[in-house]
């Protein structure tokens, strides 16, 4: 079988994803080595597989201020792609090339901007991946960009005005590919046309759209070779991870409680999210459990509110009766997929976009970060949980979606391709 390259860089939301599909692709029999942050060493090397060090390192795990200016709502994105992602560009390139010379193919996530590169160079198919919606930049879809929100009250005015809002995000963002175009010039590449963050990030072979089309159809101007796998769930509960004796009696004690968590990345920036919750809660009376990560629990904690520091959200947010999260879009899917109803307080990057495609739905509300204030979730949440239709919707959807099988459709398209590369070579 085929030796394949899967590479990543950024938060858990875009690692378990990503091995969700290596599981399967080794039950298939293949071959599958992780490139990625040294942080994730660890985590992949436990599940069996092959590690390669990729950097950027992400010490931004470990480092709340640096993940507050990645989190930011305005000039987190231009952050993370210039201080970040580009200065790393040559050493990403030597690590991924170390990697992959002897391998049949690269599946690539996305910011792994020295994957086109490597992959041109050998001669090598490869398959890139969009996380979210937001990742195609559709004008006939067009997203919500973290950086100017107030250009989202455009959508409803068609395509020819959404393209201007399009092209103007493009403006903006042309200079952050500099670095690329000079790198792809030193290598010998032929030059890209279009801006490598938005026009000419994907492969010419394959992109996979590791999201249900419930978030979004495909549209005339994505990519023609894309296919839309679906969610590919994974995290770290594929031998049902036991609760623990002190969760599970908090569970069995009353109502369904209100699960508050910031995913993996936002909680090294909780801000006042977690205190404010704890108001929240107790002003609608209700029961609560706040995911806090490395966080200290909060010490104003009653009986009816526990704090943890991470529970597979797979186990615990089908006992919630709404869910309160960050709109990661990991976060997101596995709220979707119990069925729960939620409210979403998004900090940047593709984050506002899934709290509106979220909000259309029918399944959930958005708070912006500045007003998550108790009082001001409070009435959001009494909102949401006092209208059924809120809960009718969530699990209307969650069944939709436990239906999918991303894993399996994403594993027949990256087999569909290295068939198509055997032939090709022959």
């Amino acid at each position: 079988m085929s030796q394949i390259v899967l590479t990543t860089i950024g938060s858990l939301g875009d690692l378990h994803p990503k091995i969700a599909i290596a599981l399967e692709l080794r039950k298939r029999g293949h071959d599958v080595v992780f490139v990625t942050h040294k942080e994730y060493q660890s985590k992949v090397e436990a599940l069996g597989f092959e590690f390669h060090r990729m950097r950027p390192d992400n010490t931004a795990l470990n480092d709340p201020q640096e993940m507050a200016r990645m989190m930011d709502l305005h000039k987190g994105s231009e952050y993370i792609v210039r201080n970040w992602v580009c200065p790393s560009l040559r050493e990403m390139y030597a690590d991924l090339m170390h990697s992959a010379k002897d391998a049949d193919f690269i599946f690539a996530g996305e910011g792994v901007i020295a994957a086109p590169l490597v992959a041109e160079k050998l001669g090598m198919q490869w398959a890139s991946s969009a996380m979210a919606p937001i990742s195609f930049f559709s004008t006939y879809d067009p997203p919500v960009l973290a950086p100017f929100p107030f250009l989202a009250k455009l959508r409803g005015f068609g395509s020819i005005v959404n393209r201007g809002v399009i092209n103007f995000a493009k403006v903006v963002s042309q200079s952050w590919g500099e670095p690329v175009h000079l790198f792809r010039r030193e290598l010998g590449l032929p030059p890209l046309i279009g801006n490598p963050f938005i026009d000419d990030k994907f492969s010419p072979y394959l992109v996979l759209a590791l999201f249900s089309p419930v978030l979004a159809k495909p549209q005339p101007d994505w990519v023609a070779n894309t296919v839309i796998a679906g969610f590919t769930f994974y995290d770290g509960s594929s031998n049902r991870t036991e609760l623990t004796l002190e969760l599970k009696q908090f569970l069995n004690a009353g109502e369904p409680p209100i699960i508050f968590t910031l995913g993996s990345a936002a909680v090294m920036d909780p801000g006042n999210f977690y205190q404010e919750s704890i108001q929240a809660a107790k002003q609608l009376n209700r029961r609560a459990i706040l995911l806090v990560g490395k966080n200290t629990p909060p010490d104003n904690l009653s009986k009816d509110i526990l704090a943890v520091s991470y529970v597979p959200y797979s186990q615990i947010f089908p006992y919630a009766c709404a869910i309160v999260h960050q709109g990661g879009i990991g976060t997101t899917a596995q709220a979707l997929r119990a069925g729960r109803p939620t409210l979403v307080m998004p900090y940047s990057h593709d984050q506002p976009d899934n709290a509106a495609r979220v909000e259309r739905l029918g399944t959930s509300r958005t708070i912006p970060r500045k007003q998550y204030l108790a009082s001001r979730v409070a009435k959001e949440l009494s909102e949401l949980l006092e209208n059924p239709n809120y809960a009718a919707k969530a699990t209307e959807i969650g069944h939709i979606i436990q239906a999918e099988n991303g894993v399996s459709v994403a594993c027949d398209a990256i087999e569909k391709q290295l068939q198509t590369a055997s032939i090709n070579q022959l």
